[in-house]
């Protein structure tokens, strides 16, 4: 059985033992919500909504969700979150970090999905990828507060080689990952690592053999896993 029919499988599965009537999902024009897309898609029919979310978001990346929609045959929602990231900015205290006020946008969104979730009795569907979980390249309470992943399993290499399976169009599969925080924002420029070099190294660390990986990148992953443990772990409970 191909690894898409699994997955198409195990997200009907979910779905029911929920006693949920679908999915709903961000669609951002990435390889990865487009993925999740064409998974929904297959496995749940007509029974999924895409939102496309934008805020300040470049508008390539919106033609790209559009595409992907229009390709599938997928119910859409737009709602543009200028406006309220806009007011966030300007009524919390100036001093703050980029990506303190960044981390508005995912978690924004994801009260967005779970508002369309509680109305149609939906699960929200994530987007995160093993190799994002495993270093905790996601936002708590944003892209990672979501109640099933599909791609939770997969590395990055792994996902894109999925797209092409599920016949993604290469312009999508091929430009860079963003998750949209800023102007000019990738995941590898702000990682400090590729995907490929990451995937191995994750893969290396996991088989217990890193022989033949630079020690200055096995490190940095260590070190990455090891201070966002935090979020792949549920909420520490003082028990008197």
């Amino acid at each position: 059985m191909k690894l898409s029919d699994r997955i198409n499988r195990w997200i009907k599965q979910k779905v029911k033992e929920t006693g949920a009537e679908g999915a709903v999902f961000g669609l951002s024009g990435g390889v990865d919500s487009s993925v999740v897309a064409a998974l929904c898609k297959k496995a749940l029919g007509e029974r999924v909504l895409a939102l496309i979310m934008p805020c300040h978001s470049e508008p390539s990346d919106e033609q790209d969700a559009y595409l992907m929609a229009e390709r599938l045959g997928i119910k859409t929602e737009k709602v543009v979150l200028d406006f309220l990231w806009d007011e966030f900015a300007r009524i919390l205290p100036a001093s703050h970090t980029q990506l303190s006020l960044a981390n508005f946008k995912p978690r924004l969104r994801m009260a967005i999905l779970y508002y369309f979730a509680n109305n149609l009795n939906y699960l929200v569907v994530g987007s995160g990828n093993k190799s994002e979980l495993s270093i905790g390249y996601f936002t708590k309470y944003g892209d990672g507060g979501v109640d099933i992943l599909p791609l939770g399993g997969l590395l990055k290499t792994q996902v894109r080689e999925l797209a092409r399976e599920l016949d993604i169009p290469d312009r999508i599969i091929e430009k860079p990952p963003t998750a949209g925080l800023w102007t000019d924002q990738t995941d590898e420029k702000e990682i400090g690592l590729s995907y490929e070099q990451l995937d191995k190294t994750i893969s290396a660390l996991e088989s217990n053999n890193t022989t033949d990986l630079k020690p200055e990148i096995v490190a940095k992953v260590k070190k990455l896993m090891d201070s966002s443990r935090h979020k792949r772990t549920p909420i520490p409970l003082f028990l008197p």
